[in-house]
C-alpha cells in the first residue's frame, strides 16, 4: 500500500472541495469555474505522476547523504520532531523564496500561480519540475542527522496543511495570523498586484517572512494569476510555457554572460542594452479580463463524465503504483497525462484535441480490454470496458458537432 501522506488526503481533499463548492451556492458567490478548476486538477495529477519518478531522485539523495554523512546520530525525542519541523519549514522558505526570485527556478513554480481563481482546487495546481529545483535545499538537514522517512514525512505534513490555506471563504483569523500561515496571508502571495508580489513564501510558519523582510499583510483583495496570464488549460503547457518563453527570449540576449545572468536573475530580467528589468505592471481593474473560452455547454457533461472517472483511475494507480514495474508505470503516466490534457484542451476548442480525444477513447477502451483479459476478470468487466467506449464514442461526437457557446459554469 502507498503510505504517501499526499496520496491518502485525496478523498479528504475532495470532500473540502465539495464542502467549498456548497459554500459558494449558499452565498452566490463566484469561486470556481469548470475549465480552470479541471486544469489546476489536472497539474496536481501530472505532478504527482512525475512525482513517481523525481521524487524518488530528491529522497535518494538526501538517504545517501544521512546513511553516508551525518555528522550526529539523534534520538526520537519531542524536541527531535520539533526541530525537524522547524527546520523543513525554514528550509521550504528558502527553497519558496528561490522559486520566486531566480527565473530557472520561478519555471519549476509558476504553475502554481496560473490560476486567476483562488479556491481549494489551486492547492493542488503544483508543478512537475519543481522539485529539480529545490530539493537540494533541504539536504543540510541529513547532515544533521534526521532520519530519512521522518523528514519526508514532516515534509508531506508541511505540504498538506498548506491545502486549507487556498480559499477566499475564511477571512482573517485574529491571534493566529501572527505565527501561523492562514488564507489572508497566502492570498497576497497568490496576488500579481506589484506590491502583493514575492511576498508570504511561508509553508506552516509566517514568522519566516516577518525575520527576513517578505511579509505583506493583505490589504484589497488581491486580483489573483501571473503577470503574464498563460491562457490555456492544458496542463502540459502550464509546466513548459515559462521555458519556452525563456528559450524565445535568451535567442535575444547577445552576450554569453548576460544569457547566465537571466537564467539566475529575477523574472522580468532583461540587459540593459534590451531595456532592462521588466516590473509587474499594475492591474488595470477596469480593462482586466479573466481568461475565458466558447465551447457547448453540453460539453462540460462530457468532460465532468470523463474527467471523474479519470480521478478514479488515477487515484487507483497512485494507490497500487508498488506494485507496476517501471515501464507499467510510465505507460500509465503518459495514457493519464493524455487524458487530464484532452480535458482541458477541449474547452479550447483546439482541432488536434478532436483527434486526441478519439485516440485516448479507442486506446483506453482497449486497454481496458486487455487488462480484464490479463487479469482474467470475470466478462462483464469486458462488456464494460466496451459500453464506456461506444458511449463515449457517441457522446463525443454529438458534442463535437455541437457550435461554441457562451459558456456556463457547472
Amino acid at each position: 500500500m502507498n503510505l504517501n501522506p499526499i496520496v491518502l488526503s485525496i478523498p479528504i481533499f475532495f470532500i473540502l472541495i465539495g464542502i467549498e463548492l456548497v459554500v459558494e451556492r449558499i452565498s452566490q458567490r463566484k469561486l470556481y469555474r469548470l475549465p480552470d478548476a479541471i486544469a489546476n486538477l489536472s497539474c496536481g495529477i501530472t505532478s504527482q505522476l512525475s512525482g513517481l519518478f523525481m521524487r524518488v531522485l530528491a529522497i535518494g539523495v538526501y538517504e545517501v547523504l544521512y546513511s553516508n554523512f551525518a555528522f550526529f546520530e539523534l534520538e526520537r525525542t519531542a524536541l527531535y520532531w520539533i526541530a525537524l519541523f522547524l527546520l523543513t519549514d525554514f528550509a521550504y522558505y528558502w527553497a519558496h523564496r528561490m522559486s520566486h526570485e531566480i527565473n530557472l527556478f520561478w519555471g519549476g513554480h509558476v504553475v502554481h500561480h496560473q490560476s486567476e481563481e483562488y479556491n481549494l482546487s489551486v492547492a493542488l495546481r503544483q508543478s512537475s519540475f519543481q522539485v529539480v529545483w529545490t530539493f537540494a535545499f533541504s539536504l543540510p538537514i541529513a547532515f544533521l542527522g534526521f532520519n530519512t522517512l521522518d523528514f519526508a514525512l514532516i515534509s508531506a505534513l508541511n505540504t498538506l496543511y498548506q491545502f486549507w490555506i487556498h480559499t477566499e471563504t475564511i477571512n482573517k483569523m485574529g491571534w493566529f495570523e501572527y505565527v501561523f500561515n492562514t488564507p489572508s496571508h497566502h492570498r497576497v502571495h497568490h496576488g500579481r498586484n506589484p506590491k502583493y508580489i514575492d511576498k508570504n513564501h511561508a509553508g506552516s510558519l509566517i514568522i519566516w517572512d516577518k525575520m527576513f523582510g517578505t511579509f505583506q499583510a493583505e490589504e484589497e483583495r488581491p486580483t489573483y494569476g501571473i503577470t503574464k496570464p498563460i491562457n490555456s488549460w492544458n496542463a502540459i503547457w502550464a509546466n513548459l510555457s515559462h521555458y519556452a518563453v525563456m528559450a524565445d527570449e535568451i535567442k535575444q540576449i547577445p552576450s554569453w554572460s548576460d544569457k547566465v545572468r537571466y537564467l539566475f536573475k529575477k523574472p522580468g530580467w532583461f540587459p540593459e542594452s534590451l531595456g532592462g528589468y521588466r516590473a509587474a505592471p499594475e492591474v488595470d481593474k477596469n480593462n482586466y479580463r479573466k481568461y475565458d473560452t466558447s465551447y457547448p455547454i453540453q460539453l462540460n457533461y462530457y468532460v465532468l463524465f470523463q474527467y471523474i472517472l479519470c480521478l478514479g483511475v488515477t487515484g487507483l494507480f497512485l494507490f497500487k503504483q508498488s506494485q507496476f514495474t517501471m515501464p507499467e508505470k510510465a505507460t500509465a503516466a503518459v495514457l493519464i497525462s493524455l487524458w487530464v490534457v484532452n480535458c482541458g484542451v477541449l474547452f479550447e476548442s483546439k482541432r488536434w484535441v478532436i483527434v486526441s480525444e478519439w485516440i485516448r477513447i479507442v486506446s483506453f477502451s482497449l486497454l481496458a480490454i486487455a487488462g480484464a483479459y490479463w487479469l482474467a476478470l470475470p466478462y462483464y468487466c469486458y462488456a464494460i470496458a466496451l459500453i464506456y467506449g461506444l458511449v463515449s464514442g457517441v457522446w463525443f461526437k454529438l458534442v463535437s458537432n455541437l457550435k461554441n457557446e457562451k459558456r456556463v459554469a457547472v
